[in-house]
């Protein structure tokens, strides 16, 4: 049985979680002016530096009082370098509900070796913020990236908290409303949102962050990597633009476009409503369907970045053989790659809807989902 292909296809088929498209006005000769074979801790490279810092700060709303560093190894070097610098101080809960949070609680409990509560929800879900003391320290994820659930607001975190929260914002920050007041700790990457290059991290510090990390010293050594104080107080240069080991200038000036490229769509509010119209779009897309459905179960834990999908049709008996074959489909035809669902979580699909995504991609992308699922289904044998 022959079915016919749809007659339009995305212009750019690049919709992976992460890395993830570069800005639609992209082009590698916009980058020409990169300080390359210059000191990042000369003028130049420390004026650039600074400048991915205070566009940052700028274009997400971050208080004037809270610290913004660039750090390495990515949203993974940021989260970690904040547990082991600040956690130990008072008693911690994890929370998890995708694969990234539970690796925070690995690093907490089998590396650390904190005694912490563990809060987990399945996939699909989020943990229940209503149990939560936040008088203790508490990490979460704001977005899970591998399950496409998100928290919808930060209206579950008191003001008055004693401990710290720890903030893995990495596939939230520049699309979702993040309540600064409510976090203490936010990390976050350049290959998520705003589409940059791979391996730095951002770490955003409240004024009870600093004010713990220069009255508490963990009982575990720290890797000179992590290390943000010396003699009690914090290395002011790393919030100044003083990475702390050797940052790749071509992808500071990378992520410097990407910021102006924000800035030109209206900032926080534009690129969170150029998400919010992709998911929208799929959302449609699956009420529309039985056979296809969102993972999340709360529409209002939804993610408007990393959308989740599974397959509901009983004919399938191999959920994992049918969505990998569904994703080969679509990349063979050159419509969709990287849309297979993270190796951890449930079997089906999962497509970027950040702001960097052009809407009428996701709308050409549809029908060829239908498209692969009705040839896939066609294939099974009976």
């Amino acid at each position: 049985m022959t079915i016919d292909e749809p007659g339009t296809r995305p212009a750019n088929p690049r919709f992976s979680s992460g890395p993830c498209a570069k800005p639609p006005t992209f082009n590698v000769s916009q980058l020409a002016d990169a300080p390359l074979g210059r000191s990042h801790r000369a003028t130049v490279g420390k004026d650039r530096l600074k400048s991915a810092i205070d566009d940052t700060r700028e274009i997400l709303g971050i208080p004037d009082d809270y610290l913004i560093g660039i750090v390495p190894a990515s949203d993974t070097g940021a989260y970690e370098m904040a547990m082991w610098n600040l956690l130990g101080a008072r008693k911690t809960e994890m929370l998890a509900w995708e694969s990234f949070g539970a690796g925070w609680v690995t690093d907490a409990v089998k590396q650390l070796k904190i005694d912490a509560e563990v809060k987990t929800a399945e996939y699909g879900h989020i943990a229940d913020f209503g149990t939560v003391d936040f008088d203790n320290d508490v990490c979460f994820t704001w977005n899970g990236t591998t399950s496409g659930v998100r928290l919808p607001s930060g209206d579950a975190i008191p003001s008055d908290r004693a401990g710290l929260t720890l903030c893995d914002a990495t596939s939230a920050a520049f699309a979702q409303d993040l309540a600064w007041d409510k976090l203490d700790v936010t990390t976050f990457s350049w290959q998520k949102v705003l589409g940059g290059e791979g391996a730095h991290g951002m770490l955003i510090l409240s004024p009870r962050a600093v004010e713990r990390l220069e009255s508490y010293t963990p009982p575990w050594p720290l890797p000179k990597i992590f290390r943000l104080t010396k003699g009690g107080k914090i290395i002011a240069g790393i919030f100044e633009g003083a990475t702390i080991n050797t940052p790749s200038m071509l992808a500071v000036e990378d992520y410097l476009l990407a910021l102006d490229w924000a800035r030109s769509v209206g900032g926080l509010e534009g690129l969170m409503a150029r998400a919010d119209a992709n998911a929208a779009v799929i959302w449609e897309f699956c009420e529309g369907r039985d056979w296809i459905t969102n993972l999340a179960h709360d529409p209002a834990t939804r993610s408007n970045t990393s959308v989740c999908l599974k397959f509901t049709d009983p004919r399938i008996t191999d959920g994992a053989a049918f969505a990998k074959a569904i994703a080969k489909r679509l990349e063979a035809e050159g419509v969709a790659f990287d849309i297979g669902a993270y190796r951890d979580a449930p079997p089906g699909l999962r497509i970027w809807c950040g702001g960097t995504v052009e809407t009428a991609d996701i709308a050409a992308l549809m029908p060829w989902i239908e498209w692969a699922f009705e040839t896939e289904i066609a294939s099974l044998p009976g």
